[in-house]
């Protein structure tokens, strides 16, 4: 397994995600509930720009590497499942909302290892609308977890919910689109 910078900062995204679980059930005297909001999204802000950082490293200093494009996409999985889940706990987000999106993802985790088993890894490979969907993500959790008023007059509950709702349809397209894409392997096998 290598280790390098790029791989390092993916760990960090993996190693962010009990901190912002974590910040939630810290006792009340230590932080406010604003506090708490504020130190949960600052950190996943943190942790989603490493997903940016990470790919643009290992291209820029050439050390991409199977590992590391094994890691990234786990880490974001998990990063956003783990913030959906506080935030269905916390009635910040709908169930089917959380459903669409951490099935989509085992779904179609499920698909590409298949895929690669058949050797057809690549009919699966990342396209530009997961690439939407994770980066309208990355964005609507953060304002979802903040959960405040900011300049006086933008409801970041709101604003969440209306990008989390466009993430879903985004979630929903990709996995129709890897769906179709696989399907002709999906219809040899069967025979």
């Amino acid at each position: 397994m290598p280790f390098n910078l790029p791989i390092a900062l993916t760990w960090l995204r993996v190693a962010a995600i009990p901190l912002v679980v974590a910040v939630f059930y810290l006792p009340t005297d230590w932080l406010s509930p604003f506090d708490k909001n504020l130190t949960a999204t600052v950190i996943f802000v943190l942790a989603a720009v490493t997903d940016w950082l990470d790919g643009f490293l290992a291209r820029r200093m050439k050390q991409e590497s199977a590992f590391g494009q094994f890691l990234d996409p786990v880490a974001d999985k998990l990063i956003v499942a783990a913030a959906l889940l506080v935030l269905l706990n916390m009635d910040r987000v709908q169930v089917w909302v959380a459903l669409i999106i951490i099935g989509r993802e085992i779904t179609i985790s499920a698909l590409r290892e298949w895929m690669a088993l058949l050797g057809a890894g690549k009919s699966v490979a990342v396209h530009m609308v997961g690439k939407l969907k994770t980066t309208a993500q990355l964005i609507a959790i953060p304002f979802l977890l903040l959960n405040d008023t900011l300049f006086g007059w933008l409801n970041c509950a709101q604003v969440g919910t209306w990008l989390i709702w466009i993430a879903s349809f985004l979630t929903l397209w990709s996995m129709f689109y890897y769906m179709k894409k696989a399907l002709p392997q999906l219809v040899d096998q069967a025979k």
